[in-house]
């Protein structure tokens, strides 16, 4: 097993779903399986303009045939191990490269050693209770020893990556982010005496159902806003219009603390709003559509 990356890039000829598989080509199948059961980076290429470099992390659990092309494949992606970066992690830092070993660099499909995975996790995860500190002075803010073995590398980073409280955080943080720390259905951005934003991060998708922590299986929503969602009271359909359940009964309340547009106030960047799969399951799921 290895560590790896997997090139990405919205609006592809490939069906990517990032949070739950990849599709690739077979000629990158040998050097694919040799990732399975181990952790990978996704990667914007660089040629994109405002490119994000380094976005998130996850684990693939197998590598299937794809079973809508031929001569390709897809790399399934662990349930629930799915990450986002916030920040993202650009490919340079002060001039220097943050993948250092680039001797496949324009392959979509290739290994990461694990001095380059724990430098990309600690930038674009950083949390001083979980990640291993040092005083590597290549890259600001980067807290990886060079001189540290694999296994010295590995063994903490992927102990933070499954653990609940750093991936609440880390998916709250990049939920935050995406939304500015405004409610996407009632457009509120309240912020207490102490400087913290009201809204909280929510699921569209649960955890528990399958659901990723990923900022497109994510809102900002205010604590009733999310007491409402969770149970089904309202929804979003794929255009974002807010949906109001039948089962409620005080309509009138509801509907008066919507933002006037009666559409959810998602992000501005297209890859952080919600992805109709998980709209839909969440419509499903509370017979919004029945």
């Amino acid at each position: 097993m290895t560590f790896g990356v997997f090139m990405h890039k919205d609006g592809s000829i490939y069906d990517d779903i990032p949070e739950v598989h990849y599709q690739f080509p077979k000629s990158y199948l040998s050097r694919a399986q040799q990732m399975v059961g181990d952790w990978i980076v996704y990667r914007e290429p660089v040629k994109i303009p405002n490119s994000k470099g380094f976005f998130a992390v996850a684990k693939v659990e197998e590598i299937i045939p794809d079973p809508d092309k031929a001569d390709h494949y897809r790399a399934l992606i662990e349930a629930g191990s799915y990450l986002p970066f916030e920040p993202t992690v650009p490919h340079r830092i002060n001039g220097k490269l943050i993948e250092r070993d680039l001797t496949n660099a324009q392959n979509s499909v290739r290994p990461l050693s694990p001095s380059d995975f724990a430098r990309i996790i600690s930038l674009g995860l950083p949390d001083e209770d979980f990640l291993p500190r040092s005083d590597d002075e290549v890259v600001e803010d980067s807290r990886v020893r060079e001189h540290q073995t694999p296994f010295e590398i590995e063994r903490p980073i992927v102990q933070s990556l499954v653990s609940k409280p750093f991936r609440d955080r880390a998916f709250r943080r990049a939920v935050m982010h995406a939304y500015d720390g405004r409610c996407a259905v009632t457009g509120w951005k309240l912020v207490n005496g102490g400087g913290r934003l009201e809204a909280q991060a929510a699921h569209i998708r649960p955890v528990e159902h399958g659901g990723p922590d990923s900022v497109r299986n994510g809102l900002a929503l205010s604590g009733t806003a999310h007491w409402m969602f969770d149970r089904g009271l309202i929804g979003f359909r794929d255009d974002l219009e807010i949906i109001v359940h039948r089962k409620v009964n005080d309509r009138e309340g509801v509907e008066s603390i919507i933002n006037s547009t009666g559409k959810l106030k998602a992000p501005d960047i297209e890859s952080y709003r919600p992805h109709p799969q998980f709209l839909s399951w969440h419509r499903e799921f509370h017979g919004f559509d029945s």
